[in-house]
């Protein structure tokens, strides 16, 4: 094969052009018309793929080709932006987001240090402490922005290992540092705990739950009671984890009471507010985040309540050499900056595992300049208010029932008839409804488990919902409970 003379991949400007203009149309249509579709498309296994070419082609295929089947997967897909898709923490990208991704993408830096990308490292650092602020943790954050809270949890346990074992765990392995290490949270914590232990090689039984009150929040005199018995038993414990906003019911941990004990112990404390930290914008919560300011480190998403497209999550922490000693990098000659200042030696391989990493600050930065701090705070006070209104519903009428309260912008509550006997009977009639309700595409609902209960789960991280939305998702859960019930 002879070397090439040209480029061999780009095209022309007029199919470039082309390229633009439709793919820009596909996405006006898509963002202007997604109140209109159905939450979730009527699709079963294969049908994608039955719907558009699935053989690899060898010669290629023409731009129309693609678009139109583009089109198609967009039909078949569920969709997270439509303003009643209440399922999971899943806020909708902004067009304003969703274009910065094309930027992002368009430049593709690959954001591993300042070398290597100086204006995105500049960037995501400035974003960092942007986000620090926000959330009134700390306006000198340092951090980093990761795929999710999930990653942003592991990179804290991994921080919070090293700083308190005071041993040299990251080259004699676990095995060699002593009696087993604990972390302590909530029953109601993320499943990202327990995994991110049971990677880290800590073990998931050494994730000690601590039983929650009746509002779903940490008990912290059972965190002391537990904290002490491991201690005479001869375990290590070595970080607490508060929730600010957990995922079943958004209730955020007692965190001012929680950073007493882990002062007391000399624990890390970490706070996973992947989900609800940027609460703390609505004035009316602030209060419920007093002791945030405290953590050792906090993960928050953008991508799940500052409306940025996915993935966007975020670590931020105050302790720079703690995050550095856990990521040590001496022996990778490869990577070692010459001739540049302290600045520019920078690497975010220094704070976290990934060392390919995306230019994911670009959309959180034109998000939050375009709207400014003021209306993201609104839009999210308003999700807020909105839950709020559909726990009022819930509470005013016979057939439904609150099972915790409202504190963010999650509600659950379940459909209860008359003449209903057992929790039981309750459990498989809601489960019924969920199903029916998610398969009918006018709304889209979540489950969990609240005290024992199946509840149908409501999470509104939405700019797009409104208060006729909630009114209509309470008219879908009515019909499918009659059709449920036959």
């Amino acid at each position: 094969m002879s070397l090439r003379t040209q480029s061999s991949l780009d095209v022309s400007e007029d199919a470039f052009q082309e390229l633009s203009a439709h793919a820009t149309n596909l996405v006006f249509e898509y963002m202007t018309t997604i109140a209109e579709r159905p939450v979730r498309a009527e699709n079963h296994a294969g049908k994608t793929l039955a719907a558009i070419e699935s053989e690899l082609s060898s010669e290629g295929r023409s731009l129309q080709q693609l678009l139109n089947e583009c089109r198609t997967i967009m039909d078949l897909s569920r969709h997270n932006g439509h303003p009643r898709f209440f399922g999971y923490v899943a806020s909708p990208s902004t067009p304003v987001g969703a274009y910065a991704d094309l930027i992002s993408s368009a430049l593709n830096a690959n954001i591993t240090c300042w070398r290597s990308g100086p204006a995105g490292t500049e960037l995501e650092r400035m974003i960092v402490r942007w986000l620090g602020a926000l959330i009134n943790y700390d306006r000198d954050a340092k951090g980093l922005l990761t795929s999710g809270g999930s990653m942003a949890n592991m990179i804290a346990l991994l921080v919070a290992q090293r700083r308190k074992s005071g041993g040299n765990t990251s080259r004699e392995g676990l095995w060699n540092s002593g009696p087993p290490m604990t972390i302590y949270a909530s029953e109601e914590v993320h499943m990202s705990i327990p995994k991110a232990a049971d990677i880290l090689g800590f073990g998931r039984d050494q994730v000690c739950t601590v039983a929650c009150d009746e509002r779903q929040r940490m008990r912290v005199d059972l965190l002391r009671q537990k904290i002490e018995a491991d201690r005479r038993e001869g375990y290590r414990p070595f970080c607490v984890v508060g929730s600010a906003g957990t995922v079943n019911t958004g209730v955020v941990d007692p965190l001012a009471e929680i950073a007493n004990v882990a002062e007391e112990f000399d624990l890390w404390f970490h706070v996973d507010g992947a989900y609800g930290a940027p609460g703390a914008l609505d004035e009316r919560k602030k209060h419920l985040f007093a002791g945030l300011e405290r953590a050792d480190s906090v993960s928050l998403d953008p991508h799940k309540w500052l409306y940025v497209p996915v993935d966007a999550g975020c670590l931020l922490f105050r302790d720079d050499d703690a995050a550095r000693a856990a990521f040590s990098t001496e022996d990778a000659d490869y990577i070692k900056t010459h001739g540049y200042t302290d600045e520019e030696a920078f690497a975010f391989w220094d704070y976290g595992v990934e060392l390919s990493r995306r230019f994911r600050a670009l959309k959180v930065w034109m998000t939050l300049q375009y709207y400014g701090s003021r209306r993201i705070a609104n839009a999210i006070s308003e999700d807020i208010a909105l839950a709020a209104y559909l726990g009022e519903i819930v509470s005013s009428v016979d057939d439904f029932e609150l099972l915790a309260p409202v504190e963010l912008s999650i509600c659950c509550f379940r459909y209860v008839p008359k003449g209903s006997t057992s929790d039981a009977e309750l459990d498989r009639l809601n489960e019924r409804i969920m199903e029916i309700v998610q398969k009918g595409g006018r709304a889209y609902l979540s489950n969990a488990t609240v005290n024992g209960k199946f509840a149908l789960r409501a999470c509104i991280t939405n700019f797009r919902t409104t208060k006729s939305d909630i009114e209509e998702t309470v008219a879908a859960v009515r019909k499918a409970a009659a059709d449920a019930r036959g």
